[in-house]
C-alpha cells in the first residue's frame, strides 16, 4: 500500500463496542444505587407485554382482526399466568420506591402535595401520549380502509393494561398512610388487607354467595393491590427481615395450594373469557398469595440478585428497561398489533392472526415474539419523547387532553 493512501477505519466488533458501553453505564451508576430494586423493577415490566403476547391472541374473521384468548382452550396456560402475572412484585417495588422517593422529597423541603404532583404528571404525560396518538391513528386507519371492527380491535388492545395506571395513582397518593401503618403495625401492616379481601371472598363465594350484591366485590380493589404496595413500604423501612419474608414465601404458597385445590379457585391469574369467576378483577384471594409467594421469593433474593447486577454486561439491560418503563408499558400492545395488522393482509397467519386454540399456535406465537419486540424498539424510538415534557402550552394541551378523552371512550365503547 502506498504512504500516501488513507488507513483503512476498523470498527470494533460488535461485542466490544457492547462491553465498552456496559462498563460506562456501570461507572457512572451511583454506588448507592439499589440495584435489586431496579433489577426486580425491570423484571416485573418485562413480564407485562411477554404475558400480553403470550396469553392474548388475535383472530381474523370476514377480514377483521378480533380479540381471542388461548386460556379458554389451551388449559396449561393457566399455571404460565403465575409466572407472567408479577404484579406482586411490582407493587413491591412501587411501595418501596415510593417511600424512599417521599423521604427524599421531605428532607428536600418539599410537601407531600408537590411530591403526589410530580409523581403523578409522571405516570400521566406518557399515558395521555399513548391516548393522544391513538385518537389520531383511529381516524386515520379507517381513513385507509381499515375495516372499523380492526380499529375498535386495537384501541381496546392499548387501553386494556392502562387500569394499572390508575390503580397506581390511588396507591401513591395514600403512601403516607401506608408509611403510618408500617410504622405502627411494622410487618403486619398488610396482613388487615389480607383480612379484608379474605371476608369479601367469603361472603361473595361462601354460603351467602345468593344474597350478596355483586358490586361487593368491587371493595377489594384498594386493599387487594395495596397488599404489595404496603409489603414495599414496610420492607423499606427496614421492617420486614429474612424470617418475615420466608413466611410470606411459604405462607403466601400455603394458602395458594388451599385456594386452588380445596376451595377451587380459578387457576388464571387473568380473566378467561366465558367464565364466570375470575381471580384479576377485583383481586381475589388467590392472587394475594400469589404476591406473598413473589414478595417474599424478591426479599429472600434481594442480595443475590444486587450482587449479579454487579456484572455491567447484566446491569446494562436492567437500565435500558427502566429508562424506558412507562414506554414499554404504554406502547407494547401497539407494537403487537401493528405487526398483526401488517400481516393480517396475507390472511390466516399461524401464530398471528389464526384461533389460539392448539400447541401449534403456541409454537408460532413464540417464534412471533422477538417480532413483537423489535417492533416494540421501533415504535419506542419516537414514543419515548412522551415520557418527558411535551412543550405544549395552552389550547395545545388542552387539545391532546380532549382527544386522549375521545381515544378513552372509544375504546372503552362509551362512542
Amino acid at each position: 500500500m502506498p504512504a500516501d493512501s488513507p488507513c483503512p477505519v476498523t470498527r470494533a466488533p460488535f461485542a466490544h463496542r457492547l462491553r465498552r458501553t456496559a462498563d460506562r453505564v456501570a461507572d457512572r451508576t451511583p454506588a448507592d444505587r439499589d440495584r435489586a430494586l431496579d433489577g426486580l423493577r425491570a423484571l416485573a415490566l418485562l413480564a407485562v407485554p411477554v404475558g400480553h403476547w403470550l396469553l392474548g391472541g388475535l383472530t381474523l374473521q370476514g377480514g377483521v382482526l378480533h380479540n381471542a384468548s388461548p386460556l379458554t382452550s389451551l388449559g396449561f396456560f393457566a399455571p404460565l399466568s403465575w409466572g407472567l402475572q408479577l404484579l406482586g412484585v411490582f407493587f413491591l417495588v412501587g411501595g418501596c420506591s415510593s417511600v424512599r422517593s417521599l423521604e427524599r422529597a421531605r428532607a428536600r423541603g418539599a410537601s407531600t402535595t408537590a411530591w403526589l404532583r410530580a409523581r403523578s404528571v409522571r405516570l400521566l404525560r406518557p399515558v395521555l401520549g399513548v391516548a393522544a396518538v391513538w385518537a389520531v391513528l383511529i381516524p386515520l386507519l379507517q381513513a385507509l380502509g381499515v375495516p372499523q371492527g380492526t380499529v375498535r380491535t386495537g384501541a381496546v388492545l392499548v387501553v386494556q393494561p392502562l387500569w394499572y395506571i390508575g390503580v397506581y395513582l390511588v396507591l401513591t397518593a395514600l403512601t403516607p398512610y401506608c408509611v403510618a401503618a408500617g410504622r405502627r403495625l411494622g410487618g403486619w401492616a398488610a396482613a388487615p388487607l389480607l383480612a379484608t379481601v379474605a371476608l369479601v371472598d367469603l361472603l361473595r363465594y361462601g354460603p351467602w354467595a345468593g344474597s350478596v350484591p355483586s358490586w361487593l366485590a368491587l371493595v377489594n380493589l384498594v386493599p387487594g393491590w395495596m397488599f404489595g404496595y404496603q409489603l414495599g413500604v414496610s420492607w423499606a423501612q427496614g421492617r420486614i427481615g429474612r424470617a418475615g419474608a420466608r413466611t410470606l414465601l411459604l405462607g403466601g404458597a400455603a394458602l395458594f395450594a388451599v385456594l386452588l385445590l380445596i376451595f377451587h379457585y380459578p387457576a388464571s391469574m387473568v380473566g378467561v373469557p366465558g367464565q364466570a369467576r375470575t381471580n384479576s378483577h377485583p383481586p381475589s384471594l388467590l392472587v394475594l398469595a400469589l404476591a406473598a409467594v413473589q414478595c417474599g421469593a424478591a426479599m429472600l433474593l434481594r442480595d443475590r440478585i444486587a450482587h449479579l447486577l454487579r456484572r455491567p454486561l447484566l446491569w446494562l439491560p436492567v437500565v435500558v428497561v427502566n429508562l424506558s418503563a412507562m414506554t414499554i408499558f404504554c406502547w407494547h400492545q401497539t407494537a403487537m398489533y401493528s405487526v398483526a395488522l401488517t400481516f393480517s393482509r396475507l390472511g390466516a397467519v399461524p401464530g398471528l392472526t389464526t384461533a389460539p386454540n392448539s400447541p401449534d399456535w403456541v409454537a408460532a406465537r413464540l417464534i412471533w415474539l422477538p417480532v413483537f419486540g423489535m417492533a416494540l424498539v421501533a415504535v419506542a424510538r419516537y414514543a419515548r419523547r412522551f415520557d418527558g415534557p411535551w412543550g405544549l402550552r395552552g389550547p395545545l394541551r388542552a387539545v391532546a387532553g380532549a382527544a386522549a378523552a375521545l381515544f378513552a371512550a372509544y375504546a372503552l365503547g362509551v362512542v
